[in-house]
């Protein structure tokens, strides 16, 4: 069984806790807060998400890295979690 990276899963759930914090903020206090606003907080709070699940199997040395190859992978939305 392959082994989990769980210092980059940890660290990535714990920034989109944080964003998820601020995002409700930021919703509950701006009433100026729109659309725009709302797509990239999103996309900010997916990217931490979405690289939590498909970096999970990366090695400390791949996650520490990063190549600009897996980062534009591991932020994508997943292909291998069937949502029912």
């Amino acid at each position: 069984m392959k082994q989990l990276n769980e210092a980059y899963i940890s660290f990535h759930l714990r920034e989109a806790a944080e964003s998820i914090r601020e995002l409700i903020e930021a919703i509950e206090s701006d009433p100026e807060y729109e659309i725009g606003s709302y797509t990239a907080d999103m996309m900010h709070l997916y990217h931490h998400v979405n690289t939590a699940w498909n970096a999970r199997f990366s090695s400390e040395e791949e996650s520490e890295a990063c190549s600009e190859e897996n980062f534009e992978r591991w932020r994508q939305y997943p292909s291998d979690l069937q949502m029912t």
